[in-house]
């Protein structure tokens, strides 16, 4: 069975935009926000715990989970053929 990397792709950047989105919330919710750079703001260039780094963790989250599903589909159709049983 071959893995459409296209749609894999999407499913998962929409999966990880969204939980990027949430995860800024609950933080927002429980410690207020807060400007400071955090671990991810290193990697996701503007992010902070506050309303627009939470719009800006859902860009940032879907197109690094789309890059990621992509290429995880595509090693998976390149390897998948190789460890199919032989008797079929």
């Amino acid at each position: 069975m071959k893995l459409n990397p296209k749609a894999f792709g999407l499913a998962a950047g929409i999966i990880w935009g969204i939980n990027w989105f949430f995860l800024t919330w609950w933080m927002i919710l429980f410690e207020g926000i807060t400007h400071d750079v955090t671990l991810i703001g290193r990697w996701y260039r503007g992010y902070t715990v506050s309303p627009l780094g939470s719009l800006v963790g859902l860009v940032w989250g879907f197109v690094d989970g789309f890059l990621i599903g992509l290429m995880v589909a595509w090693l998976y159709n390149k390897l998948a053929p190789r460890f199919t049983s032989q008797g079929k």
